[in-house]
């Protein structure tokens, strides 16, 4: 374990609250991360410019290491009758809640640029990206920042790419992490390998530092892959029913449900792939939905945020990791408190 990217992160525990969009993720999360020793991660993923910046300014307040997580623009453009034969098969399940779904793709970019122009005003320590590499003229600008540069890599290719490109760290993420798969090509096949036999492959492969993600859930887990090679561990699931985390009351119960039957790698709400534990939406509509991000992200939304309302979890997406039988009630700083308790 390199101590010194651990004290270039500003941390004392190589553990970090990985970002979690869509609402999981809260400033008060990232703070708790904090007061524990480790890092967490603002996610600046579907919100407006003006909420992150209003975040950055909350978090930066309590005068603790943090970082933000972007998506970056890696779109996957869809055919526009594949979108109608979609939205068509989904016309009942929207039915149920009274919601009306759209067919015209929307392909837009998360308001990228608005965002860069965020953290150029508001520098923070840490950037970390998803979905593929910036631009050359974008990664420059971010370093201009004085941020730190992560990026996220599902491979040996990717991590190769992303050296070369210059960034300063790798999130290492295996498929067994919950939400959204980071690889750069969202319809290429998901592997199925292990998070320690990953890292150690990086590891040799790449002089950069690495940060593993993806199904840790107990201490030896975290100790394991810091074992492989990993200078640091990130953990989500394990987080989302802790007491600062902002996931959605039907999300907290079904984490819990002991009759959920275990989770599912599926593009069925966004049309690209991400793991969640399996309801009636991901059996139904997991071979049929169609490649294509964000346009069929923006056709379930709608869908999705009145399920979430109504209480109805067999239409919602219900990201998880396979880790999350061990997610934990309780302060979110003893989480990870146990969670190293083998480093």
């Amino acid at each position: 374990m390199s101590s010194a990217f651990i004290r270039t992160l500003g941390v004392d525990v190589p553990l970090i609250a990985a970002p979690m969009a869509g609402g999981a993720g809260t400033p008060a999360l990232v703070v708790a991360a904090a007061r524990a020793g480790g890092l967490g991660f603002l996610a600046a993923g579907y919100k407006t410019p003006q909420a992150l910046e209003a975040e950055i300014t909350t978090v930066g307040a309590a005068e603790v290491p943090f970082g933000v997580n972007l998506f970056v623009p890696n779109p996957v453009p869809i055919d526009p009758a594949a979108l109608r034969r979609y939205a068509d098969l989904l016309a009942a399940e929207a039915g149920r809640h009274g919601v009306t779904l759209d067919p015209v793709p929307v392909e837009d970019d998360d308001r990228w640029q608005d965002k860069l122009d965020v953290l150029r005003a508001r520098p923070v320590p840490v950037i970390s990206l998803t979905f593929g590499i910036p631009s050359r003229a974008d990664l420059a600008a971010l370093r201009a920042t004085g941020a730190l540069l992560v990026q996220t890599v599902t491979s040996i290719e990717e991590a190769k790419a992303a050296a070369a490109a210059g960034v300063d760290a790798l999130a290492v993420q295996a498929a067994a992490a919950g939400g959204h798969y980071g690889a750069f090509d969202p319809s290429a096949p998901v592997t199925g390998t292990a998070l320690t036999d990953l890292v150690a492959a990086i590891r040799h492969a790449v002089d950069l530092p690495l940060i593993a993600a993806g199904g840790l859930s107990t201490p030896q887990d975290v100790a394991a892959v810091v074992s492989a090679g990993a200078d640091a561990a990130a953990v989500g699931t394990v987080l989302l029913r802790s007491d600062e985390a902002g996931t959605s009351a039907v999300h907290r119960a079904a984490v819990t449900d002991p009759d959920r039957t275990g989770t599912v790698v599926t593009r069925a709400f966004t049309g690209r792939p991400a793991r969640a534990l399996r309801n009636e939406f991901t059996d139904r509509y997991g071979e049929l939905a169609p490649y294509g991000y964000p346009a069929v992200h923006h056709l379930t939304a709608g869908l999705r945020r009145a399920a979430a309302a109504a209480g109805d979890p067999e239409r919602v997406h219900l990201w998880a990791g396979t880790g999350y039988r061990r997610a934990a009630d309780g302060p979110a700083a003893a989480i990870l408190t146990g969670l190293a308790a083998r480093l």
